[in-house]
Formats: C-alpha cells, sequence, structure tokens
C-alpha cells in the first residue's frame, strides 16, 4: 500500500465527496416529496392520475439508472433539451428514487389496519383528522426501514454518475487509476469515502425506527 499516494488522493477524494453529496442528497429530496405525491395519489385512488403514476413508477423501477442518465443527457438534445451533467444526475435521482420511494410510502399507508380509520370516523373526525393523527405517523413509522434503505440505495447509486462525466468518487477513482496505476490505493479510498457517506445514514436510520417503535407507532 503506497500510503504517500493515498495522502496526495485525499484532497481529490474530499472534491468529489462533496459533489456526489450535493446530487445525492437534492436527488434524493427530490424523490422522497416525488414518492409521498405518489403514494397519496395510488392511496387514494384518484382517477386517470393514479394510473399514469402506476406506468411512471413500473417504467423507472423496472429499467437501471445508468439507462435513464443516457437517455436524458444523450437522448434529449436530440429534441432539442440540453441539460448539464449535474442538472442530469438530480433529475435521474429524482425520478429513479421517487419510483423506490412511492411503493415505500404506499406499502406504509396499507398496512395502517383499515379498522382505526372506521373506529376514528364513528369519533366524529373528518378524513383530514383521520389521515393526519391516526394514519400517517403509523405509515410514516411503518416506512422508516425502506425508505433508510431506498436512501442508502440511491447514494450507492450515485456511482454510475461517472457514466456522464461527472467528477464524481467513482470518476475519480478510474481516473487516478487510469493516471498512475495505483488500482489499490485509489479503490481503497474509494471505499472509505463511500462509507464516510453511507455509514451515518445506516446509523441514524436504525437510531430513528428504534424511537419510532418504542413510541408505539407502526407496531
Amino acid at each position: 500500500m503506497n500510503w504517500t499516494a493515498i495522502k496526495d488522493y485525499i484532497p481529490l477524494y474530499k472534491e468529489a465527496m462533496w459533489l456526489t453529496l450535493k446530487i445525492g442528497w437534492i436527488g434524493i429530496a427530490l424523490a422522497i416529496v416525488l414518492g409521498i405525491i405518489c403514494a397519496l395519489v395510488m392511496h387514494f385512488k384518484f382517477p386517470v392520475i393514479t394510473q399514469i403514476i402506476k406506468v411512471y413508477i413500473e417504467i423507472f423501477r423496472n429499467t437501471p439508472l445508468l439507462i435513464q442518465l443516457f437517455f436524458f443527457y444523450f437522448g434529449l438534445p436530440k429534441l432539442g433539451i440540453t441539460i448539464t451533467p449535474e442538472t442530469c444526475g438530480i433529475i435521474g435521482l429524482a425520478l429513479h428514487g421517487g419510483s423506490y420511494m412511492a411503493e415505500s410510502f404506499r406499502s406504509g399507508l396499507d398496512a395502517v389496519p383499515k379498522i382505526q380509520d372506521e373506529t376514528a370516523k364513528s369519533l366524529g373526525m373528518s378524513k383530514f383528522q383521520r389521515f393526519f393523527y391516526i394514519m400517517l405517523p403509523q405509515a410514516a413509522a411503518i416506512s422508516v426501514p425502506p425508505l433508510v434503505a431506498n436512501v442508502i440505495f440511491l447514494l450507492k447509486e450515485t456511482s454510475v454518475f461517472s457514466a456522464i462525466s461527472l467528477m464524481d468518487l467513482m470518476f475519480t477513482a478510474k481516473y487516478l487509476i487510469g493516471l498512475y496505476y495505483n488500482t489499490t490505493e485509489a479503490l481503497f479510498l474509494l471505499v472509505v469515502f463511500y462509507l464516510i457517506i453511507i455509514l451515518p445514514v445506516s446509523i441514524l436510520g436504525t437510531l430513528l425506527e428504534r424511537r419510532l417503535r418504542h413510541a408505539g407507532f407502526g407496531d
């Protein structure tokens, strides 16, 4: 192991990590918002829109993110729409992640026993009150494990951004390997920096799940 090379590479990996975090978290935040909207539409079964969302989910869940990025980055310019690599990464991650988030949130809503909604209705609670005070807290707790899993999955999916010339962690590793042939050192740092990004998310997600379970939600 060439520790001198590792020391020299760290600044490049730090810069790549911040770019990965920037694109990753913006894309994930948009994916969560999109997933919540889609889940609510499917749960309340809005006509026509529900079918459109189901088609969107099937398309984006059953095609690789890499292919979607290629379509946005190389295909859209053929239609006269040109976007930067960063914007392409954010849009691709948001749409790809939104399809997974939607199913996670929908399953959380559907897992809440309907008897609770009926009981609240018999007590005179409005539809708004039943949803936000009875359904939503339990559905949120149930959705935490798949939500955390999806966030981790999407953070790892950022590794394909190098295919559209984004200087992310994977691009940096491949660049250094091709330039200096220090494969072991470059891959070692790649693993370390992905752990720096993802491990805290996993730990915080586990703590959040335990706290919600302890509070009695989602049991």
